[in-house]
């Protein structure tokens, strides 16, 4: 069935993941008259039974968090008993015992009113969002929740920030109870063909270390298993300077450690530049993620549509294009939200005329097969998440874009109702045999007609081009290209003027080996191109 098993590692990556299962729950097709949905739900979703015998659907996740970090998630779901309360340790004490308890978190007026089925919820903003589950509209199995308590969500007396707390916590956690034994193999064992685990996570604190020894142990123990790792960084220049320097030396560890483990890694940051639609909230992570999420969730819908249904791309034919010289496994993600107010479809005839630029033109073969200027990044895409970029105009970000080699790409559009039914796979297959033979970049194009819901758990005022729509048209990239070496010499020089003498030389050269694998001109150290 090609199954996704997710880690989610941490407060704000449990925020990116939870607007993620949101959007996977709106894809069930509940009522007798609704179409078939499109997406394979079984590769996200386990079935199971209840403890009456009633089916029950739960995402195939394992969910990090702090102490304090759940909210007022019940544990159980609603789908679960708890059943009876193990009292023995009570028992073989015969004297009084006094119990402290902290105060529960009060369920959120949202959650609350989806409990009782109500169709029309309270409306959501960026101060009744106080966590996470304050908007998840998922059951989870009682195995997802892993609550550490070995530290406190938003302490100031020990906080959770420096990558090497990270590394500790996860040893120490090993040590006592075998993670992979407790947590993980229980879902790699119901999968039938794993397709990928894939780890959401903040790089720029100390859930960057524990995801680095977390990849470790799974890499030891799934050799050829896809590892795909989204990592969360913070907008370069916000905070204070020596928390700025902390998540820079953190982004420098994550990027150096986990890259060289993953098979791929993918940065996300806000870009200080975006587009007058977007409206965002940049204090609130509820905002912040779902613009994140968006992008994410676009970017991989091809790894779960339904075969048939339009060309599916597994996480590893993404890499194979993205990673085609072997030593390039960090991509940047971009994303444009297309107006719908711009399209003047007709779905049986195909396109007639379209005012949005950022729309291929014509069938999705044939601008595959334009697209020839070897390897240049002919990008109009309006947001980038990775760090390091053009913060001033969309102008100066196409400019930019000019500048850059791309040596492997992959495009997912949706929600454009004829672009789905223009490639076959044999197209598909001929255009790739003519790509190699043309030497040009790697490059998978995907394609579907469902657009991103836009729910009530999304702010609804956040994308002003769809504000009173239910969905929107999604165009998304991922790429490697001369970017990330730019990026990654910027961290080797932080770097070097920062870390102590003792981890400096190890991460300084580290970063440098990564950022030569992303210049122009590099490959594999072949020498057939000689002979």
């Amino acid at each position: 069935m090609h199954e996704i098993v997710t880690l989610q590692l941490g407060h704000r990556a449990n925020y990116l993941a939870t607007h993620f299962w949101n959007a996977q729950e709106s894809y069930f097709d509940y009522g007798a008259t609704s179409e078939p949905s499109t997406i394979d739900h079984d590769i996200h979703f386990r079935p199971g039974q209840g403890p009456k015998g009633e089916d029950t659907y739960t995402p195939r996740t394992l969910i990090y968090d702090l102490k304090g970090g759940f909210g007022g998630l019940r544990k159980w779901g609603g789908l679960y008993d708890q059943g009876d309360v193990d009292d023995t340790a009570n028992n073989l004490w015969d004297g009084n015992v006094v119990k402290q308890q902290d105060a529960p978190i009060i369920q959120s007026a949202y959650q609350k009113a989806l409990d009782e089925g109500l169709d029309n919820p309270p409306k959501l903003n960026s101060q009744t969002v106080r966590y996470w589950s304050d908007f998840t509209r998922v059951f989870y199995h009682p195995r997802s929740i892993a609550q550490i308590n070995d530290y406190e969500l938003r302490s100031t007396i020990v906080p959770f920030e420096k990558w090497e707390s990270g590394e500790e916590l996860f040893s120490k956690l090993d040590k006592d109870h075998d993670l992979l034994d407790r947590d993980i193999r229980p879902w790699t064992e119901e999968c039938d063909q794993l397709q990928a685990i894939q780890i959401f996570a903040s790089a720029d604190d100390a859930w960057g270390g524990f995801a680095s020894k977390y990849i470790e142990s799974l890499r030891d123990e799934y050799g050829k298993t896809s590892i795909w790792f989204w990592g969360l960084e913070e907008q370069a220049g916000q905070g204070q300077r020596a928390n700025r320097l902390i998540r820079t030396v953190n982004n420098a560890q994550s990027l150096q450690s986990i890259s060289t483990m993953a098979s791929m890694y993918v940065p996300l940051a806000v870009p200080a530049y975006l587009p007058p639609y977007i409206q965002l909230d940049q204090s609130s992570q509820w905002h912040v993620s779902a613009l994140l999420s968006m992008a994410l969730e676009s970017m991989t819908l091809p790894s779960r549509q339904k075969p048939g249904d339009a060309i599916r791309g597994l996480l590893g034919d993404m890499e194979a294009a993205l990673n085609a010289n072997g030593n390039q496994r960090i991509a940047q993600l971009q994303c444009s939200v297309i107006d719908a107010s711009k399209l003047h479809l007709s779905t049986a005839e195909g396109p007639q005329a379209t005012n949005d630029h950022r729309i291929p033109a014509g069938s999705s073969l044939q601008n595959l097969e334009n697209e020839d200027q070897v390897g240049k990044a002919k990008s109009n895409l309006d947001i980038s998440f990775s760090t390091g970029e053009p913060s001033h105009t969309a102008l100066s970000l196409r400019q930019w874009a000019k500048s850059n080699h791309v040596f492997g790409k992959v495009e997912s559009l949706r929600g454009v109702p004829w672009i789905g039914y223009q490639v076959d796979d044999d197209d598909v297959t001929k255009s790739r045999k003519r790509r190699r033979l043309a030497s040009l970049p790697p490059m998978e194009r995907y394609s579907t007609s469902l657009p991103y819901p836009l729910l009530d758990s999304f702010p609804d005022s956040m994308i002003q081009s769809a504000s009173r729509a239910k969905s929107t048209a999604i165009q998304a990239t991922l790429s490697t290209t001369t970017q990330i070496s730019k990026r990654t010499k910027g961290l080797q020089n932080i770097v070097s003027r920062t870390v102590g003498v003792s981890e400096r030389e190890a991460l300084s050269n580290g970063l440098g080996e990564i950022a030569e694998a992303y210049e122009e001109g590099w490959d594999s150290g072949s020498d057939e191109a000689s002979d």
